[in-house]
């Protein structure tokens, strides 16, 4: 999906993966990292105007998209929020920047999460959207957060389980998502879906998407414990959607101000798809954010 004039595809490789993105603009690096099941297009309705203002880099996640997918074992290391921040610390050296902004939206978020606390140098601001901490959420899991957080639980399954199911039919199961954890009025571009569709239903992305979520209840859950006492250090951003399952059960800057040092944020009259479903205050927040 073309982000339109200024921006380019560019293909790089890290110690672990080989990352596609696309960037454009002028201004301070930004790096904007997308969530499940979807790929840097997600970015499509903020990428070109943030571009006035910054150097707007937005890539595929190990796994996700057009970007490689790196072999895993049973400890699936390979999909550890640590190798994915690592790739994207790695992206941005090969672009120039040793500091810079980043924003998550869902898995990106949590990305950004542990990119904050392993490169604490290299992390000027960071913004998380519409998440708490997965070791938090795991911590607090109780029949309501088994509910309405079920893919959690489905897509850690191993034995290639939720692979085989979701490859039935991954049309379906990509739009249940979107529908399911947008606000009622959330519009998506018919392109963006597009290039959704096209991406999840390759095997291949289905399994390392999978291995994502199960990185997350074992080694991310590890990891995380191992730094509970640790806090991210930079400015922390919290966004989250009206009309979605974190606002309806944690109180996000309460929860977000136990694991980090400069907290604040919002509330945004959206669901779960925060860049998409709002982008004109999603701008006007990085925008006011990163250049404070």
């Amino acid at each position: 999906m073309d982000f339109g004039a200024g921006f380019i595809t560019e293909r790089i490789r890290t110690s672990g993966a080989e990352i596609n993105l696309v960037h454009g603009g002028n201004g301070p690096p930004l790096l904007l990292l997308h969530g499940y099941p979807q790929t840097h297009v997600m970015w499509h309705r903020v990428a070109p105007d943030l571009a006035r203002d910054f150097h707007v880099i937005c890539p595929d996640l190990r796994g996700y998209g057009d970007s490689s997918r790196p072999p895993t074992d049973d400890s699936h290391s390979a999909y550890s929020k640590r190798a994915m921040a690592q790739d994207m610390v790695e992206v941005m050296t090969h672009l120039g920047y040793q500091q810079f902004s980043v924003a998550g939206h869902d898995r990106g978020a949590r990305v950004a999460h542990r990119m904050a606390l392993d490169h604490p140098q290299r992390v000027a601001r960071a913004c998380v959207m519409d998440i708490a901490p997965t070791l938090h959420m795991f911590r607090h899991t109780d029949q309501n957060f088994a509910t309405g957080y079920y893919h959690w639980f489905f897509l850690i399954q191993p034995g290639g389980l939720p692979e085989h199911m979701i490859g039935a039919d991954p049309d379906y199961f990509l739009m249940e998502k979107l529908r399911r954890w947008s606000g009622p009025d959330a519009h998506f571009d018919p392109d963006a879906v597009a290039e959704y569709r096209r991406c999840f239903r390759d095997p291949g992305v289905i399994h390392a998407s999978c291995e994502d979520y199960r990185a997350a209840a074992t080694i991310d859950l590890d990891h995380d414990a191992h730094d509970r006492n640790r806090r991210i250090e930079c400015p922390l951003l919290v966004l989250w959607g009206s009309k979605g399952f974190v606002n309806r059960t944690y109180d996000v800057l309460a929860v977000w101000r136990g694991y980090a040092d400069r907290v604040e944020g919002r509330i945004l009259d959206c669901g779960h798809f925060l860049p998409e479903e709002s982008p004109a205050e999603v701008i006007a927040e990085l925008r006011r954010f990163c250049t404070s």
